[in-house]
């Protein structure tokens, strides 16, 4: 059997190719850069770990285990701290927590009466036509009011896309939450009805998933995929034509200034978007078209590591993080308290902060100097948690191109992977641009990839 060409050695190639290399298929991964990993990446100095892009994984699937035992990683795996398990939000410039339970939403300050009255409302608002594909924004608008866009949504999809929720699609973006209303006519409903069918399928939503790290950080986890896969990863190998024929398929790609052609059984492209986008692909002699991909926006954004002297900090810092909406007028997105969800990411008797700059909603900040960026993000810590202290430490690292949006008419891009692969027999394509941006989401796509590769290839 020839070997199946995974192109992109992210967490979805890795993973893959991993899961295609246990069930017996031989593999080639190809890597255009000098690592594997993609964006994640962790930095070790001075007693400090930086993670540059993702600093957890959410185990919202038993595979997510599944994977770390088979790589022998369990030893290595921690679980966020659960005294860091609250999570603030800002409202009037102050840290408020957000409420997790109904009891506490009641007596909580992050929320008018009305609003909370609204919410009690939910299930009595008619469901939207089946057909209709809403931007986030106005979904949240008709069924639950605008403090809970301002305060509640727009933060958390800043943090969780870097993105804006006029602009993102209910049905692309938040799919479960268009699937609530549809099926439940009712968020609240969903969340109570849906629960049991998330139990039987062993699904645990993000909301309530576990987040996992490892002792040296994410980086351990791809580190070891690719010690798995030995000789079978090309690092520095750039893609630069692939070609379908009746034999299978053959890659042209360029290695230290050579090019060579190698021919595979099958190829998964695991890259994003924007290079799909590039690829020059033929099939059967017809060009197969991704250009259309290079129009999914991919905002800029910077990640922010900053340690400091635990006492110049007077904030408790008990909690996971703080997400900051766009009406306070900060300048990031928000801040994760990395020091307090995982030990040793800081010297004792410090602390360490990642925050996350630009996006789309302010991309001209994420691409500062470095020394500005630090200084509007101090500038809102001094704000948030009580800064007093000169940074011990930074780290900053620039995504130029970050998170893929899925806008409103996303639905196009989709439509056209899915064609790809039924009119490109052999090819598939996976990763963040198709099957959701989280780490999670990406290792459950390198999964169905591997399994849309063995039924192709008529494995039992």
């Amino acid at each position: 059997m020839k070997s199946v060409a995974i192109i992109g050695g992210g967490i979805t190639g890795l993973t893959a190719a991993f899961n295609l290399q246990q069930r017996g298929v031989p593999v080639t991964l190809y890597e255009g850069s000098e690592r594997v990993g993609g964006v994640i990446r962790t930095v070790h100095k001075d007693g400090y770990l930086a993670e540059c892009g993702p600093n957890t994984i959410l185990e919202t699937s038993p595979l997510i285990g599944q994977l770390i035992r088979d790589v022998d990683l369990e030893s290595r795996q921690l679980y966020t701290d659960p005294a860091a398990e609250k999570r603030f939000l800002v409202r009037n410039k102050k840290l408020i927590e957000l409420p997790v339970s109904p009891l506490a939403f009641i007596g909580s300050r992050l929320f008018s009466w009305r609003a909370k009255a609204s919410l009690l409302a939910e299930p009595c608002r008619k469901r939207a036509a089946g057909d209709l594909e809403e931007n986030l924004a106005d979904f949240v608008r008709r069924r639950l009011g605008v403090e809970f866009l301002d305060y509640a949504i727009n933060p958390f999809v800043a943090g969780v896309y870097a993105g804006d929720p006029e602009r993102l699609s209910v049905k692309h973006a938040f799919a479960k939450l268009y699937d609530l209303e549809q099926r439940y006519g009712s968020l609240i409903g969903g969340q109570i009805f849906g629960a049991r069918e998330r139990k039987r399928r062993g699904a645990i939503s993000k909301q309530n998933a576990k987040k996992i790290s490892f002792d040296k950080g994410l980086q351990v986890l791809t580190d070891r995929l690719g010690e798995k896969l030995g000789e079978q990863v090309r690092l520095n190998h750039s893609v630069k034509r692939i070609t379908g024929d009746p034999e299978g398929w053959s890659i042209d790609f360029e290695n230290a200034g050579i090019t060579t052609t190698s021919t595979h059984s099958s190829v998964l492209l695991a890259l994003p978007a924007f290079r799909l986008a590039d690829l020059e692909i033929h099939c059967q002699n017809k060009r197969v078209d991704l250009s259309l991909l290079s129009q999914i926006e991919y905002p800029p954004v910077t990640s922010v590591v900053l340690g400091f002297r635990s006492q110049d900090v007077s904030h408790p810092l008990d909690g996971f993080g703080v997400l900051i909406p766009e009406v306070e007028k900060f300048n990031s997105l928000g801040s994760i308290f990395s020091s307090a969800l995982f030990p040793n990411r800081c010297p004792d008797g410090h602390l360490t902060f990642t925050s996350y700059i630009g996006g789309t909603r302010s991309p001209e900040l994420a691409l500062k100097e470095k020394d500005e960026i630090v200084r509007l993000i101090m500038e809102d810590l001094r704000v948030l948690v009580g800064l007093s202290g000169e940074p011990t430490y930074t780290h900053c690292f620039c995504w130029p191109r970050a998170i893929p949006q899925y806008n409103v008419g996303y639905g196009k891009f989709k439509m056209l992977m899915e064609e790809t692969e039924k009119r490109a027999a052999g090819l598939f394509i996976g990763g963040h641009c198709r099957d959701g941006i989280s780490l999670g989401d990406s290792i459950l796509s390198g999964y169905n990839a591997a399994d849309r590769i063995g039924k192709c290839l008529d494995l039992k």
